[in-house]
């Protein structure tokens, strides 16, 4: 679908439905097409989804480090 500037101010809201619904929609100036609406996938990623299922204390990053760990973080072993 194609329509004008004018068109496209006027009928926004039908715009978009048609853009979300997977009709391509052209905005032309005149005859010439200068802009498409397209819709913006929106993802699924979820806070929190690894809650309540990795357990156990993790490594205190403010304490320092024993002399073999520091060795084997500098290259050594």
């Amino acid at each position: 679908m194609q329509v004008t500037i004018h068109a496209a101010k006027t009928n926004l809201s039908k715009l978009i439905d048609a853009a979300l619904s997977g009709e391509e929609v052209v905005i032309a100036k005149g005859r010439k097409p200068v802009v498409k609406i397209i819709p913006i996938v929106q993802s699924s990623f979820k806070i929190g989804l690894l809650k309540g299922q990795v357990v156990g204390d993790g490594p205190d990053f403010f304490e320092p480090m024993d002399q073999g760990e520091l060795a084997a973080w500098e290259g050594g072993e």
